[in-house]
């Protein structure tokens, strides 16, 4: 083909490419995601929770707290597929990345304490680091907690054994390690599981014991969450919920994600009353609360292979809603995120929520 008309060809196929992909959206449509956004809302949340079994979702558990109500707890589908053994609302679940409110609100408190400052760098805090990621000199302690210090994120790396995880937190630095910088610290806000994995390990340090523990003691504690973990290894594995990859038939549970920020388990309730005490502002003192408004946000997802999590607070409603659903990839995320959004619908119309 001469240059010229080559040239032609791909300038042709660049101006048809919106068309193809609304052509595609057209001809092969998320049918379900469209089902299930356009479907008439339901009177009930456990309604809609049983609907969202219908959607491909293997079970479902959801919480939910209204100021001046008593809380109320909604499980579908399956806890273990394989034995139809039922979802269950007290189980347990991999939490993911909602491990972060946990790591920020400890690192707040430990600023508060004067162990830690928001603003010492990283050059500061980990100084046998800091060669080897870039702008260390120049990303501080209140940039990392709030995503903005430019570092890549370890999860995005082609390399990331999502299917055998990494037996050792330090194996993960491998990934990330005399990289170039994503952007300049403080430059914009862009998620990376990495400044938490060198959160967890400043906080190991200043403290001369692991953070797990000091979360366990000032946080989980104090508000009788006797439910919520540290890792998958704490607990017994029968109580968790399994989890499930669209297109792949195995349960996943066994899949252990260790790293900082992404390794807690707990049940819906338990999350649920942590994020009740992060925004009425029972488990932060004035000045705590102060300092973590600036650095971080009072909600959360999560999402790791076979479990995905939504944990949110509703000001106007004042309610809390947490939704763990233990099927992940295809259209779950988005399909999850519908699902949240009709049961908010829901309590904002004042349904009956039992």
């Amino acid at each position: 083909m001469k240059a010229d008309n080559k040239g032609n060809v791909i300038r042709l196929l660049r101006t048809m490419m919106p068309l193809v992909a609304v052509v595609c959206l057209v001809v092969f449509p998320p049918w379900m995601l469209i089902w299930a956004w356009l479907a008439p809302l339901p009177d009930t949340v456990q309604d809609q929770v049983e609907d969202a079994v219908g959607y491909g979702m293997d079970g479902i558990i959801v919480y939910v707290d209204r100021k001046g109500e008593r809380p109320v707890s909604y499980a579908a589908g399956y806890k273990n597929r394989d034995e139809k053994e039922p979802a269950d609302a007290d189980g347990l679940f991999k939490i993911a990345s909602i491990s972060k409110l946990y790591m920020a609100v400890a690192a707040v408190k430990l600023v508060n304490e004067g162990e830690l400052s928001l603003d010492e760098t990283l050059a500061k805090l980990l100084p046998d680091l800091a060669g080897r990621i870039a702008n260390a000199e120049e990303i501080t302690l209140r940039m990392l907690i709030s995503h903005r210090s430019g570092i890549p994120n370890y999860s995005d790396h082609p390399d990331y054994p999502w299917t055998s995880p990494y037996k050792e937190v330090d194996e993960t630095y491998d990934l990330v390690l005399d990289m170039p910088a994503d952007f300049a610290p403080d430059e914009r806000y862009s998620y990376s599981n990495t400044n938490y994995l060198l959160l967890g390990e400043i906080m190991d340090r200043r403290l001369g014991y692991s953070h797990h523990e000091y979360i366990r003691s000032r946080i989980l504690e104090p508000l009788g969450l006797n439910d919520t973990y540290s890792l998958l290894g704490d607990v017994n594995a029968d109580e968790v919920m399994s989890g499930y990859f669209v297109g792949y038939g195995p349960d996943i549970k066994g899949n252990d994600f260790i790293q900082p920020g992404g390794s807690m388990v707990s049940t819906a309730r338990d999350v649920g009353v942590f994020l009740r005490a992060l925004n009425d502002g029972t488990l932060l003192s004035a000045v705590e609360q102060e300092i973590y408004t600036s650095v971080y946000v009072y909600e959360h997802t999560g999402l790791l292979p076979g479990y995905q999590s939504i944990a949110t607070y509703d000001k106007n409603m004042d309610a809390v809603v947490v939704q763990f659903v233990n099927t992940s990839g295809g259209d779950m995320w988005a399909l999850s995120e519908v699902v949240h959004e009709r049961i908010l619908k829901i309590l904002r119309r004042g349904g009956d929520n039992e």
